[in-house]
């Protein structure tokens, strides 16, 4: 499912909350060369996996693909063995509002071409149109292979109020007379998804705006058949950094590859409302229940949206927060080996759930507590806190003088705090000084919890014994 398909049907599942509508789902596999074994599975994991559950129409309970509602089928492959779309197909025909199309592939491909050649912009020129009532009787009795084009007229101006863009006005002559019908008797999506529509009872379409061009020929056979539209709303694209159109070049396009490296549904959700929508005040966290009382179709852009990694994966840090510390330690204990027999591994846990991302990060985040990590000089000399590797001897034996004299009952972060402090403010040492090369010697990692956090957690003996064993690294 590609993410700006599951934006899409984020905004159609918010508006249905709010106006106590049903939000359902229509499988369009008219156009059979296309249809993937398994696709329609994976869209509705990706649904149910964000909490989006379809209340009407394909939906999947207990890994089983099933139809819920009134208005079924919901496969349009079913209503097509039905002779749905046929029969309305044939009405278009009779009342002169589309005729049948006998052009080759080899044809069109000729005519695209010569448009081309022109700059002329590519459309059916109508050959078909010019043919006789006889000639066309004939050709079909013949069985000779053809499709059905609706009539587009040329001298209207169709005119229509989109929810998001406003007025959109389309010039007839510049309308492709767009195939309905095809040679396999399938209809295209113009034509099924009118006739679903009206029959449904679709009140609101939201769509990307790809789509727009094709809008008043869709306007065009509502009227056609008689039915009033539904509502339009096109959204914006989904944009790369350098503004063209979203593709796997720069970014992962499918709702599956944010699911496997471990994105939460909250911040998939929260990103992709943002992505077009402006809420109009500071609010960047937002819930399901939230986004359902806030959304609105008026205050989502006209211009595409960039789709920005980097603002993803802080709104994944901000989420990561807001999960209650118990269920963060549960979400994580399996990944960590050596949790299992740990009485105490939500304290452990507490310490690195404000600096974590992903689930993923957890054994390696936490790795330390269960084994001595490996230290490099280069690790506990750091620049930015100008600590040098000739002082490292004499600041391992200063942590040492500070550290030593602390009791085990006294060992708590605010005690071994006060007493670093007592040390730097005779000026010898900064405090940084002090306290990155005691972080890296206790943690092995670049990133970790504070130092003082991770003495107090693996408790005065196995602290003052990994300094020992610091200080004898070759400086």
């Amino acid at each position: 499912m590609h993410v700006g398909n599951f934006r899409t049907a984020l905004y159609a599942y918010l508006v249905a909350k709010q106006t106590q509508g049903a939000f359902l789902i229509r499988l369009e596999d008219t156009d059979q060369g296309r249809s993937i074994p398994g696709a329609i599975e994976s869209i509705l994991r990706c649904l149910l996996w964000a909490g989006l559950t379809p209340d009407e129409g394909v939906v999947m309970e207990n890994g089983i693909i099933g139809q819920r509602g009134s208005k079924g089928p919901y496969i349009q492959s079913e209503r097509q063995a039905e002779g749905l779309y046929q029969t309305y197909a044939e009405k278009l025909r009779a009342s002169g509002h589309a005729y049948p199309c006998f052009c080759t592939a080899e044809r069109l491909e000729k005519m695209r071409h010569d448009q081309e050649q022109r700059k002329q912009a590519p459309m059916y020129d109508r050959t078909c149109l010019r043919l006789s009532s006889e000639e066309i009787e004939r050709r079909i009795a013949a069985g000779e292979p053809h499709v059905l084009r609706m009539k587009v007229p040329h001298e209207r101006t169709i005119e229509f109020n989109d929810a998001i863009r406003g007025v959109v006005k389309f010039q007839g002559h510049v309308v492709d007379d767009q195939v309905l019908m095809k040679s396999d008797g399938f209809p295209t999506y113009h034509l099924a998804h009118v006739v679903d529509d009206h029959l449904m009872e679709i009140d609101l379409v939201i769509r990307g705006e790809e789509w727009l061009s094709s809008l008043p020929k869709h306007l065009l056979l509502f009227e056609a058949l008689g039915w009033t539209p539904p509502k339009y709303a096109h959204v914006p694209l989904l944009l790369n950094a350098d503004r063209t159109k979203l593709s796997k070049r720069e970014n992962a396009v499918s709702v599956e590859d944010y699911i496997a490296k471990g994105y939460l549904p909250e911040v998939l959700l929260n990103f992709l409302a943002l992505l077009g929508w402006n809420p109009g005040t500071t609010q960047e966290l937002f819930s399901l229940n939230e986004l359902i009382a806030q959304f609105s179709l008026d205050r989502v852009q006209k211009a595409g949206a960039i789709f920005d990694v980097t603002k993803l994966d802080w709104l994944q840090g901000q989420w990561m927060r807001k999960i209650p510390l118990s269920d963060f330690a549960a979400r994580i204990r399996p990944l960590v080996p050596q949790a299992k027999e740990d009485d105490g591994f939500e304290k452990k846990a507490a310490l690195i759930q404000e600096r974590i991302t992903f689930f993923s990060e957890a054994p390696t985040m936490l790795r330390f507590f269960y084994e001595q990590p490996s230290v490099s000089i280069d690790l506990l000399a750091n620049e930015k806190q100008k600590v040098k590797r000739e002082d490292l001897p004499a600041i391992f034996e200063t942590l040492g003088t500070i550290l030593g004299p602390i009791s085990e009952q006294e060992w708590r972060e605010e005690k071994l705090l006060e007493e670093t402090k007592r040390v730097t403010g005779e000026g010898k040492w900064k405090l940084g000084q002090l306290l990155w090369p005691l972080r890296a010697v206790l943690t092995g990692l670049p990133y970790s919890p504070g130092a003082l956090e991770v003495a107090v957690a693996l408790g005065k003996e196995e602290t003052l014994l990994r300094l020992k064993q610091a200080a004898s690294l070759p400086s």
